[in-house]
């Protein structure tokens, strides 16, 4: 409920500007600090839903440029940031993906052939959101935010500790939409983590034509909030991170902004051409700072990952993969009724009619 304990007012420390790192780019531990490292079993699973997220990905590229996805957005090099923050959710709370959070909702544990329903033009959500606790994707920025706080504001009117995390980009905190998220979660104290994966680039505008901001996580000061900045492609560090700021805000801590150091390697869509805006040096510096990469070297030095754990888990995603090809293969056919459907209890006369001529001209073939 709205602040009236007169902490308003208080100032949240500020986020340091490098980022929290509890891996290193080598596999190596770093200063812990604040923020715990997760457990190897953590740790494992954290690894293991990456390499599927990742297998996901690809297989869903290779669909798009088959044409049998009118597009797909890639979060190839992104891995950590979707699967630590997933890993960090409670059963009861909530995930609010954007169209680029597919791997995310894979994680969740939602059927990754409903996960693509929208990708294909057929519905907007190919899931149930309320079995899964995750909202529809959104394609228009930040818009997600204001749900997730709406959602959480009327969860703990009735009494319920649900917290929700909003998955958005850097040229999402630029939208009109997230200053009134961020604005409202604050001022009402809503339980809700707004995790930013910066991957550097809003299409092809660079994050320093879109903020002058010290970090993006320095804003969450300036509505009250507490921020944090994490290296987006360290899985450790954004789920121990993540996961603290969801137990905050649970508890009645308020909302928290937390921004994840990362890099999208691939096009923004498959329909994009990044050559025009970025250079290979810059791909390649954070193709060298891979996450997958960086807990596997981590979990091997330490003894707790071998060859045959490596075979089972790539085993997985392939099967994950040639499973989600073959139910696409043998996919429905969808109705074009169904167009006039779900939208009005009872629909307008102009639509009524439309809908006669569809079912008229279906019929002289």
């Amino acid at each position: 409920m709205k602040r009236t304990d007169g902490s308003a007012g208080s100032a949240p420390p500020l986020p340091s500007q490098e980022p929290i790192r509890l891996v290193d780019p080598g596999g190596n531990r770093v200063g812990e600090g604040l923020h715990p490292t997760p457990e190897p079993g953590t740790l494992l699973a954290l690894l293991r839903a990456m390499i599927i997220g990742r297998r996901f990905d690809r297989q869903a590229g290779a669909l798009a440029r088959q044409g049998r996805l009118a597009v797909y957005p890639s979060s190839h090099g992104q891995e950590a940031c979707q699967v630590g923050g997933v890993l960090a959710l409670a059963d009861d709370d909530w995930l609010f993906p954007t169209y680029r959070d597919c791997v995310a909702l894979v994680t969740r544990g939602v059927d990754p052939v409903e996960v693509l329903t929208l990708l294909r033009g057929d519905w907007h959500s190919g899931y149930d959101p309320e079995s899964h606790r995750c909202a529809p994707q959104c394609t228009p920025l930040a818009t997600n935010a204001s749900h997730a706080v709406g959602l959480t504001y009327a969860a703990r009117r009735k009494g319920r500790d649900t917290a929700a995390l909003v998955l958005m980009g850097d040229g999402a905190t630029s939208e009109g939409d997230a200053h009134e998220a961020y604005n409202f979660a604050a001022v009402w104290n809503t339980p809700v983590v707004f995790l930013i994966q910066n991957n550097r680039w809003a299409i092809s505008v660079p994050l320093e034509k879109q903020s002058a901001a010290p970090t993006l996580a320095h804003k969450a000061i300036g509505y009250g909030m507490r921020g944090y900045n994490v290296d987006g492609n360290d899985a450790a560090a954004v789920h121990s991170v993540v996961s603290q700021a969801l137990a905050e805000a649970r508890a009645g801590g308020g909302p928290a902004i937390v921004e994840a150091q990362t890099y999208r390697l691939d096009p923004h869509t498959n329909s994009d051409d990044p050559q025009r805006y970025r250079d290979d040096a810059e791909v390649e510096f954070w193709r060298a700072r891979d996450p997958i990469t960086r807990l596997e070297a981590l979990l091997r030095g330490e003894g707790r990952l071998d060859d045959a754990e490596l075979e089972r888990v790539g085993a997985e995603a392939e099967r994950l993969a040639a499973d989600v090809r073959e139910r696409l293969d043998g996919a429905d056919g969808l109705d074009p009724e169904d167009l006039f459907s779900h939208v009005y209890a009872t629909a307008p006369a102009m639509l009524r009619r439309q809908r006669q001529e569809l079912l008229d001209e279906m019929r002289r073939g």
